[in-house]
């Protein structure tokens, strides 16, 4: 007999004490049912504090957003970014991606430049600097340069991939903790002089399996493919089963959104909520964005 897999579970959560209020001052366009919405009728370059606050509060709901046709230069990027906090500088950037095209005056701004020179190399499913002590709060992407076709980023809601795993298995890994490290992804492109000259201001850190969200209380999976090297107190082959297992929940398409690039397009995604994967499929085709992160604060 054929047996049909009701596939993952999919519920649109939102704190118990969450008011549903109407957007007023933009429209909200859902790319999926949990994550991801383009937001239509804003200017990220003028943006009232009412304004910033409904973008915030559409942050929380929907993890990641997405404007097209904006004008952001690099100093109105940084500058909306530091609406949302203090801003983050990559420490490993600079010794692994320096170019001429990206400007040493601005260390806050990232610039991600791929062509027939450079393939891209982002197309595994990651949550940013999770092996920092306070990974990243999010981050604003802007495209500069894209490909007229390929090029896409998808972003998976990690709070409904927690909510997808049966109760057995959220109440195992509830209590566990994990180990991230650099080390396994930028250290391998790094001199060991490079890496010992690093390493004791960036230590392997420790972070829940299972982190609460600071704003909207929701759980969520807090491990990734790149970052994250073991969970404390299981053996090697247990650790790896149950991360294997935990990293898979980012795969389903149902957890997922899509978002198909033009110039100009902006996205504003929550970090603390969120895995993304850069699709890389435009080789040899130029694909040109630049990203600000902002700091975030510890996981718990």
């Amino acid at each position: 007999m054929l047996s049909i897999s009701a596939g993952p579970r999919v519920a649109r959560r939102t704190p118990d004490d969450w008011t549903d209020l109407p957007y007023e001052r933009f429209s909200v366009h859902p790319l999926s049912p949990t994550i991801g919405a383009e937001l239509r009728g804003v200017d990220l370059d003028d943006l009232a504090d009412a304004t910033f606050a409904d973008l915030r509060r559409a942050l929380l709901e929907w993890k990641v957003l997405f404007v097209r046709d904006q004008s952001l230069d690099r100093t109105t990027h940084a500058s909306l970014a530091r609406r949302f906090g203090p801003l983050e500088t990559h420490p490993f950037f600079k010794h692994l991606d320096s170019t001429p095209e990206q400007p040493e005056a601005d260390p806050e701004v990232v610039r991600f430049a791929k062509g027939p020179a450079a393939a891209g190399y982002e197309n595994i499913w990651h949550t940013d600097v999770t092996w920092r002590d306070t990974p990243s709060f999010g981050a604003v992407l802007r495209a500069i340069e894209v490909p007229p076709v390929g090029g896409d980023t998808l972003w998976a809601d990690m709070g409904a991939a927690y909510d997808g795993l049966d109760e057995r298995l959220r109440d195992r890994i509830d209590p566990l903790t994990a180990e991230h490290d650099w080390l396994p992804s930028f250290g391998r492109s790094m001199p060991d002089t490079m890496v010992a000259a690093l390493r004791p201001d960036f230590p392997a850190v420790v972070h829940p399996v299972v982190r609460t969200h600071p704003d909207t209380g929701r759980r969520t999976l807090f491990v990734n493919r790149i970052f994250t090297t073991r969970i404390l107190g299981l053996d090697p082959a247990d650790s790896d089963d149950l991360l294997d297992r935990l990293y898979r929940q980012a795969d389903l398409p149902e957890y997922q959104c899509r978002f198909k690039w033009t110039p100009g397009a902006v996205a504003i995604w929550d970090n603390r909520a969120t895995q993304h994967y850069a699709a890389n499929d435009y080789f040899p085709q130029r694909r040109v964005m630049e990203r600000v992160s902002i700091a975030g604060d510890r996981p718990f």
